[in-house]
């Protein structure tokens, strides 16, 4: 199970805005770009700022973010915007994003660096393994338990705590080595339905 599965209900909300954008002459490269640009300055925001507070940034950008990919893949898809720079731009601009709105939490007690250094490495594997599966012959897998979207929920509620009440609680230190065991899962499930998609067809 994966939050990513609720995508295409997501995208149908979207779907009326995504025509308009379109009709106004927004392009889905416009649109990966502008993403990956505010990531990065949310995310260098919150490692400069003393405050708190300001971690409500992360759940209203996660939910931002969020709905501008499914702007752009349907920008792309429906409305012919298809490009080898396009898929480029997709897939890069999501690992620059999710490492910046990660990152500020290297500081965050009761989380340790090294932990979030190796959950950050983790999160970029998962994605590298779901792009590996087109190399092989099979489709790009999005399979969980802890991909892009639920990554982003996680980091969603973590922030919007954060930002609530100033600190977050001594026993979260256990939630690392929960995420990279999940993490890892995720990795081995996309690698072994790579493979069983390749052998199926």
């Amino acid at each position: 199970m994966s939050v990513y599965q609720l995508k295409s209900r997501f995208q149908n909300l979207l779907r009326p805005l995504t025509g308009r954008l379109a009709r106004c002459g927004v392009t889905a490269n416009q649109v990966t770009v502008t993403a990956m640009l505010i990531s990065v300055a949310v995310g260098a925001w919150l490692m400069i700022t003393d405050n708190k507070t300001w971690f409500w940034l992360i759940p209203v950008w996660l939910f931002i973010r969020m709905a501008m990919n499914a702007i752009d893949g349907m920008l792309a898809r429906e409305f012919n915007q298809k490009s080898t720079l396009g898929a480029y731009l997709n897939e890069i601009g999501d690992l620059v994003s999710d490492t910046a709105l990660i990152l500020p939490f290297l500081w965050i007690a009761p989380f340790q660096s090294q932990w979030i250094v190796v959950i950050i490495a983790l999160a970029l594997l998962t994605e590298i393994a779901g792009l590996l599966a087109l190399s092989v012959g099979a489709s790009r897998r999005y399979d969980g338990p802890m991909g892009k979207s639920d990554r982003a929920l996680l980091f969603g509620i973590l922030g919007g705590w954060l930002a609530v009440d100033g600190f977050l609680p001594q026993w979260m230190v256990w939630l690392q080595p929960l995420l990279i065991a999940l993490l890892l899962l995720t990795i081995f499930n996309r690698i072994r339905r790579g493979f069983v998609e390749v052998a199926k067809g």
